[in-house]
């Protein structure tokens, strides 16, 4: 199986083509769009202001889940949804979505019994501390919900074990244990997506660092953000997908707003063997003493620890503060009162912005996840149909996006003729059926490349049944390990330079790879990915001191990345040990 490429363009060579369908908005729910409407044979255009990928759809909790908690609210078709998504994307993307076990520390049997009657039921009310009775409940229905596609074990509730009385507090008395899933790398998803897209449509293109600036009768002006060139295109219809910007987008194309609001979710990445080894490859599922429901699992190697709730204005301006840094360790040391937690151990933070949609509810906790598709007719100024994607979640993003894709469809006169439900997306197709077979096709690069077993390994984590085509290119050059850090080739970097639309050295090592949300960067690191950006996209000395510059400042100051800073040499980051990193993806073989 060859590895597709994707088709990405710089917005000049846009100037006066039609397509039937514009997407603006190149995270999860727009490229879901793409690549649904590509397979139907729909001519496409994507456009994104900033790189694919790099606004809320980078930075979830990399939980791709059911949504547990949204039974208090009575959400039921919610969570019958995203469960059953969840199971698609399991069979759909195996290469890169995998089980995660999760226990739920419980300690008493009714509470938050009667304050989850009146939230059920519409009556605000504090969660208090959910009990055994609460959560068995929830925990049963959880299960019925997600029986459709279902590929995993039911719940359990037992007492604690021996092997958890290090890990909660003493007054944990019973563990709950069910299964959800987690992404590996959800930025390299949306790249196969688009992947695919390309391969079910020649015509469809893509562009980032392209910002539309207007849409006047059935003209869309586009702009160049790396040059400031503008260009205008046609179209017969439009796809508003730019989540907590959408309300902006949708002014700037002339249409209604005032549809969502928006929540950051500040995530923390952590070096803690102990607790990594305490948690055994589960996720820990818990409540801080606020109510707010966090979480904690091993994740590449490290501890990911997530999430606030925060309400914000401007998605642009949403960082992680020092109190949200403060806030999570707090939890933790609420949770998990034997171990220790300070700034020490963060290696790297993220956040990102929920695309909800607009709620006068009290906490952000009780606004809807639910998600909406509302098309706006056309108008005095703007003459084509835009249909808006209003909320939505990483889990449900097939779901949402065979909705538009139908109203789009609708529009155009156009019937659906292909299902995305059972599609497997890039490197999950023709993923092997067990261990077995995985064993062999492992055998199969390591023949095709000249790589050993680790390598071989390395490579279908990242890229799935792509990885043998990948394996035989990188071979033919030499498939040179990096300096720095070995796990990734010379060659790897290139292909991702050249082939999956990098403009800038952040797309590089913030989104193509796992280096940075890892915590793995070094200045050395940095610099010789910075070299290898240069070379294959032509840079010179000047343009690669200014991108490793930007790189680095952006490390720093918005993932609290510990890199070097006028002359001040801030801490190495901890050994990075790879066998780590393929135990919390182990999962991924079939059994």
């Amino acid at each position: 199986m060859s590895a597709p490429r994707a088709p990405f363009v710089r917005p000049a060579s846009l100037a006066g083509r039609h397509f039937s369908t514009v997407i603006v908005g190149a995270g999860i729910n727009g490229v879901g769009v793409f690549r649904d409407l590509s397979l139907q044979g729909v001519d496409c255009l994507i456009v994104d202001k900033g790189d694919f990928a790099a606004g809320a759809s980078s930075a979830p909790s990399r939980m791709i889940h059911g949504g547990l908690r949204y039974l208090e609210h009575g959400s039921f078709s919610l969570v019958a949804e995203a469960t059953r998504e969840r199971n698609l994307l399991l069979r759909n993307a195996p290469h890169l979505v995998r089980p995660l076990k999760t226990v739920v520390p419980l300690s008493n049997h009714f509470g938050g019994l009667l304050s989850g009657l009146l939230r059920f039921v519409g009556i605000s009310a504090s969660p208090g501390s959910r009990g055994l009775l609460v959560v068995a409940l929830g925990l049963r229905l959880y299960d019925l919900l997600g029986r459709r596609q279902r590929t995993m074990p039911g719940h359990s509730i037992e007492r604690v074990p021996p092997r958890d009385g290090a890990l909660f507090r003493p007054d944990v008395r019973w563990t709950a244990t069910f299964f959800d899933a987690w992404i590996s790398h959800p930025e390299w998803l949306i790249l196969e997506l688009m992947g695919d897209a390309c391969r079910d449509q020649p015509n469809a293109v893509a562009a980032n660092y392209c910002k539309v600036t207007g849409c006047e009768g059935k003209t869309l002006t586009l702009r160049d953000e790396l040059t400031g060139e503008s260009v205008q295109v046609t179209a017969d219809t439009v796809v508003n997908a730019t989540g907590a910007w959408l309300d902006q987008s949708a002014s700037v194309m002339e249409g209604a707003s005032a549809r969502v609001m928006g929540t950051k979710g500040s995530h923390l990445v952590l070096d803690h063997p102990l607790l990594r080894r305490l948690l055994d490859g589960r996720m820990a599922y818990f409540e801080a003493s606020d109510g707010r429901v966090c979480i904690v699992y091993p994740f590449l190697g490290r501890v990911l620890v997530g999430s606030t709730d925060i309400p914000v204005d401007d998605p642009d301006q949403a960082a992680t503060e020092p109190a949200e840094v403060d806030y999570l360790l707090g939890v933790l040391h609420e949770v998990f009162p034997r171990l220790s937690f300070d700034r020490r151990n963060v290696l790297y933070t993220f956040v990102g912005v929920r695309p909800l949609a607009r709620s006068d509810a009290d906490k952000p906790g009780r606004i809807s996840r639910d998600h909406s598709v509302v098309v706006d007719p056309p108008n005095a100024r703007r003459a084509i149909a835009m249909v808006c994607l209003v909320g939505g979640k990483w889990t449900t993003f097939r779901a949402l996006a065979q909705q538009a894709t139908d109203d789009v469809l609708r529009l155009l006169g156009r019937r659906r003729v292909h299902s995305t439900e059972l599609l497997p997306i890039g490197g999950g197709a023709e993923w092997p059926a067990d261990a077995r077979a995985m064993d062999a096709f492992l055998a199969r690069i390591e023949a095709a490349g000249g790589v050993n077993r680790e390598r071989a390994w390395n490579l279908v984590s990242r890229y799935g049944t792509l990885a043998h085509a990948l394996a035989r290119r990188f071979a033919s050059t030499g498939d040179r390990p990096l300096q720095h850090e070995p796990d990734y080739s010379v060659d790897e970097l290139r292909y991702l330079c050249h082939e999956t639309g990098v403009v800038h050295l952040a797309d590089l090592v913030i989104r193509r790879t796992l280096l940075a949300i890892s915590g793995r960067l070094t200045d050395a690191l940095l610099a010789e990915l910075a070299d290898i950006a240069a070379e294959a996209l032509g840079w010179d000395a000047a343009r690669r001191r200014r991108e490793l510059d930007a790189c680095a400042e952006l490390l720093r100051e918005r993932h609290s990345v510990a890199l070097a800073a006028s002359g001040v040499h801030h801490r190495r980051p901890p050994a990075y040990d790879a066998s780590l990193a393929a135990d919390s993806i182990s999962s991924a073989l079939p059994t």
